[in-house]
């Protein structure tokens, strides 16, 4: 929850470079990020792996207009609209890129090698059909942040009753981990998204740093199995909500694009 998906880079810039709002190099430096590279597989008209540049141009020639992500965990099928075998390598890689105007998916396969501190990260990106539907379960901007921000303070209430505080090694490195990223000045969304999708998704990565720390801080003053299990009964819809945010931010350039927005 803390890092971004590789399914939201994707979507970010691939739909700001299907809007003429980025240069190729510009999109596929972003998408890639720290890996080494990505690939996409199976794309209609190629009988081999192509490069990112090559495989968003030609989603483009196929008519694809925009792209959408998809987070599904068990149980959620976050974003996804089927067929079965879409929805299952989606739910293994638990992340998905859908296409918007054509029935085309893109679910991410990572190799890594090398030692920690020197990974080697390739990535292939399986092309595969998906059913033209409304996905699953996402929410308006406005939904996904009213319910992020009720969430994060019913969470906060809980866990501060169980003596989970933000505080010890853990939860101190983590807290600067995000603001060594933030002060950086990353761009959270690509150009052409709304402020608001920008504030949805920084909300949703500041929950999720709430609930890492929770998880990683140990039982804290939790200390029967009650209170334990009370924890991880209040995280589990937190973060649930926080996917559904983040899910909602980064289809919102897709979603204004068909209400004619943009």
């Amino acid at each position: 929850m803390l890092s971004e998906p590789r399914s939201g880079r994707l979507a970010a810039w691939g739909n700001a470079l299907l809007a003429g709002l980025v240069s190729p190099d510009d999109a596929v430096l972003a998408i890639v990020g720290e890996d080494a590279v990505h690939r996409v597989e199976g794309l209609p008209g190629e009988a081999a792996p192509v490069g990112l540049t090559l495989a968003l141009g030609r989603l483009r020639a196929l008519g694809v207009t925009g792209l959408r992500v998809a987070l599904p965990a068990p149980g959620h099928p976050l974003g996804l609209s089927g067929p079965p075998d879409f929805n299952a390598r989606a739910l293994d890689a638990e992340e998905a890129v859908v296409c918007h105007g054509v029935g085309l998916g893109l679910v991410p396969e990572v190799y890594e090698a090398g030692p920690d501190g020197d990974l080697h990260v390739e990535v292939v990106w399986h092309c595969l059909d998906v059913r033209e539907a409304p996905p699953a379960d996402v929410p308006s901007l406005g939904e996904a942040e009213r319910e992020l921000a009720e969430a994060l303070r019913e969470a906060t209430e809980v866990l501060s009753r169980l003596d989970v505080a933000g505080s010890g090694p853990v939860a101190e490195a983590a807290v600067e981990a995000y603001r060594a990223r933030a002060e950086q000045g990353r761009e959270v969304l690509a150009p052409g998204y709304p402020p608001r999708a920008v504030r949805v998704l920084e909300l949703a990565q500041r929950v999720g740093l709430l609930i890492s720390v929770a998880y990683e801080n140990g039982p804290g003053g939790a200390v029967s199995a009650s209170e334990i299990a009370a924890r991880s009964l209040t995280l589990r819809p937190v973060e649930r909500t926080a996917r559904r945010a983040q899910v909602a931010a980064y289809n919102a350039f897709v979603e204004e694009r068909e209400r004619g927005v943009r």
